[in-house]
């Protein structure tokens, strides 16, 4: 089986992810127990499971998907992640993004952590694990897995 989809590397990410919970939520930053964003979370993972990271991304405020219209975090996405079919199964690992309102860019992202919950970065809440239902589902844009650890 291909390393992305083991489950013992899967359970890596999703333990990764739970080391962030109760990180504060820190617009723009990345740093496990100090504070952190939805983005940063991911970075985190991304560092502690794979290494360095790919890019660093450029500063960004909290209204930019709605200032500019581009689909950023999406773009950066598909040039690191590995995009999933839409109909494929949510797996434990998986990153997911997420659209506010169906016409904004993708702005929102976190990680599968299996049996229908996602640990994400939610702003006055911090890094929580969080039932993946109702309207989280309604308004996924993308589902991606991590590319294999180097």
């Amino acid at each position: 089986m291909h390393e992305m989809n083991s489950t013992d590397y899967r359970q890596r990410i999703v333990a990764a992810a739970r080391g962030w919970l109760g990180t504060p939520y820190v617009h723009q930053a990345s740093c496990k127990g100090a504070g952190c964003d939805c983005l940063g979370l991911i970075r985190g993972v991304w560092r502690e499971v794979i290494g360095p990271e790919p890019e660093a991304p450029p500063p960004y405020s909290p209204d930019w998907a709605e200032a500019d219209g581009r689909e950023t975090m999406l773009a950066a996405a598909m040039r690191h992640l590995l995009r999933k079919p839409d109909d494929a199964p949510i797996e434990a690992g998986d990153v997911l993004l997420f659209r506010y309102r169906a016409h904004l860019p993708a702005k929102h992202a976190g990680i599968a952590s299996g049996n229908g919950m996602m640990i994400h970065a939610q702003e006055k809440a911090g890094v929580v694990e969080v039932p993946l239902s109702g309207w989280w589902l309604r308004h996924l844009a993308a589902v991606f897995a991590f590319p294999p650890a180097r």
